[in-house]
């Protein structure tokens, strides 16, 4: 089973917390890269950097990352090669399963000022158990892609 690294602000860090214990449970192996703490003037770069620097070193594990939208939290780790960061601050779920099965996104960003816990873990539980589908198109344009960095 690959390794599930998170990452925080202090916008996301309550929420990061219980996903941390709710994956845990589930058996998967978790490293916590910050926060450790709470500190409502922390600044996300320095924790999401963490997690996406690990992702870009071995890019089959993943990543969980959390902030106010999770807007800014993708943009800093998309800046990481090998990284392909998905944004879901609630609604259709569709987002979800499609951004594994045609983009094989490895970062999950969560806007947790939107999303609920309960939303948050089914999210997190589709987004883990939707497999990439190996499809020519997606391989070509996932490569196209890394090409930029």
């Amino acid at each position: 089973m690959e390794k599930i690294y998170l990452a925080t602000d202090h916008a996301g860090f309550e929420l990061k917390n219980k996903i941390k214990q709710f994956l845990i449970e589930k058996g998967f192996e978790v490293e916590d890269k910050g926060a450790l703490e709470y500190n409502e003037t922390d600044d996300y770069p320095d924790f999401i950097s963490l997690a996406a620097k690990e992702i870009s070193q071995n890019p089959n594990n993943k990543a969980i990352i959390f902030g106010g939208s999770g807007q800014g939290e993708a943009m800093t780790a998309n800046h990481f090669s090998n990284v392909r960061t998905a944004v879901y601050y609630g609604g259709n779920l569709e987002i979800i399963k499609l951004s594994r099965e045609h983009n094989d996104a490895n970062i999950l960003s969560i806007g947790a000022r939107f999303v609920n816990e309960d939303e948050a873990k089914k999210a997190i539980e589709l987004w883990l158990n939707t497999e990439f589908s190996n499809e020519e198109r997606h391989i070509r344009r996932i490569r196209k892609i890394e090409e930029f960095l």
